[in-house]
């Protein structure tokens, strides 16, 4: 007698990945940090179209952000380069905020 496997759905990385940010702002939160210490600025805006997903999608982040839709799509394409106001208003929509802090010791 043979018995049949039921398969598990499977998801995309992006899927898995989009779902983490969604349930964990934490996570989301150092993962941006990670970019910004390490990345580019074509990384960043990757990463922010990445999380845009987990919040609505970029759509819907526009109109939180009070941000017009088509310039938010240039914004946060590989090659956008966004305003600090644009930026700001974007993660603030996303329930997240720019900080800085020291990197370390001080050099005298």
């Amino acid at each position: 007698m043979t018995r049949k496997l039921k398969s598990v759905p499977s998801r995309s990385h992006e899927d898995a990945t989009v779902e983490s940010f969604r349930k964990n702002p934490e996570f989301a939160a150092e993962y941006l940090n990670s970019i910004l210490e390490d990345g580019d600025q074509e990384e960043l805006m990757l990463a922010l179209r990445r999380m845009s997903k987990a919040f609505g999608g970029l759509q819907k982040l526009a109109g939180k952000a009070h941000l017009n839709a088509n310039t938010l799509y240039r914004t946060l394409s590989p090659k956008g380069n966004p305003e600090l106001k644009s930026l700001r208003a974007v993660l603030r929509a996303m329930g997240m905020q720019l900080t800085v802090r020291p990197m370390g010791k001080r050099v005298a």
